[in-house]
């Protein structure tokens, strides 16, 4: 088949979606494809090449590591040469055309919040992962703990805070601490902090004006990250994160190798596995999923597991949790890789 992998956009997770798109696109080389690698924002405005000679050329070495930090937005737009508000780059939707199928590797906004599922889904170019509709809702964390409290589904106390940097010092003062502060739309646990002071408070709001003032504050659960995947919708074994570093896996936690412990299968007894996994499958039907998502969790000190978040198109670096889950039971990367688009296929025919 003739595939194009989608990576990099403009989002703070950038860097991880570039590292996610290299590891897909060898991985689907390596299974007879033929695959072109692009950056969604800058597309093809540096390519000298024909479009289809871009199914042959190698993956950018600089791609394939993700930086200590999340980089800097204003500066990506800065260098981009095409002065377009378009989140699509030159030459981007043209290719994804001529493609059999679109592999998204691409994480956070503009890209895992459907509006990039839209677009292919209106052009009639089939992509892998869950649809437009999903993918939004999976993406706005209030309406995704909405429907999991409604559901019965414990999670913790949240609410969705819409404020403006006036409204800082008396947020200040009123919510209750302990609590974690976090984007209403983002990943990578770029923007979170967990908050034990007012200081902490107010750094954290601050910082939250970054992302547009609308952020989420949830009751701090202290306890055992762990997180579950879902494949063809059926669960994978979980697993357990243990940062060596910090209060949890943040970022640099992540994506950076020998930063944290991870345990796959999690050290659990077996009621408290099948409660997570059946858990993880809930809410991957409940929010209207397909193909693939991981479900992330705190297990406290009674055992009792607290649902945080779910995402849509789960990191592919060779630090990330999905593809290690499904190396325990038998998996490989590139047969991971193929699986997710062929189920993304057959999902797209059934109109999911």
């Amino acid at each position: 088949m003739k595939i194009v992998v989608l990576a990099g956009g403009l989002s703070p997770e950038r860097n991880v979606s570039l590292s996610s798109g290299v590891m897909v696109a060898e991985a689907l080389r390596s299974r007879g494809h033929r695959v072109a690698l692009v950056d969604l924002y800058f597309g093809m405005e540096d390519w000298a090449g024909t479009p289809e000679a871009l199914y042959d050329a190698p993956a950018p070495e600089v791609w394939r590591r993700v930086d200590h930090a999340a980089p800097d937005l204003a500066e990506v737009r800065a260098r981009r040469k095409w002065k377009s508000e378009s989140q699509f780059g030159p030459g981007v939707l043209e290719l994804c055309a001529g493609a059999d199928a679109v592999f998204l590797a691409l994480h956070g906004a503009c890209g895992e919040d459907g509006r990039v599922q839209a677009a292919l889904d209106l052009m009639g170019i089939p992509y892998t992962g869950s649809g437009y509709l999903g993918s939004a809702i999976a993406m706005d964390k209030d309406l995704t703990k909405r429907l999991c409290a409604q559901a019965g589904i414990a999670t913790p106390r949240w609410q969705l805070l819409e404020y403006a940097r006036e409204d800082i010092p008396a947020l200040g003062e009123r919510l209750e601490l302990p609590l974690v502060v976090k984007p209403m739309d983002s990943g990578s646990s770029i923007g979170v902090f967990i908050v034990h002071t007012r200081e902490e408070l107010t750094q954290a709001l601050t910082a939250g004006l970054g992302f547009g003032g609308r952020v989420i504050v949830e009751q701090y659960v202290s306890g055992r990250e762990i997180q579950v995947g879902v494949l063809e919708e059926k669960t994978l074994p979980s697993i357990e994160i243990i940062p060596k570093q910090g209060e949890f896996y943040d970022y640099e936690n992540k994506y950076q190798p020998g930063a944290a412990e991870e345990v796959c299968p999690a050290p659990v007894d077996t009621g408290l596995e099948a409660l997570l996994e059946e858990t993880a499958q809930k809410v991957h039907a409940l929010v209207g999923l397909a193909v693939y998502s991981r479900s992330d969790f705190i297990v406290d000190a009674q055992g009792r597991p607290w649902f945080l978040e779910i995402n849509t198109l789960p990191g592919m670096t060779p630090t990330s949790l999905l593809p290690q889950e499904a190396a325990a039971v038998g998996i490989d990367y590139p047969t991971l890789c193929e699986r997710i688009l062929t189920a993304s296929l057959e999902a797209r025919k059934a109109g999911r």
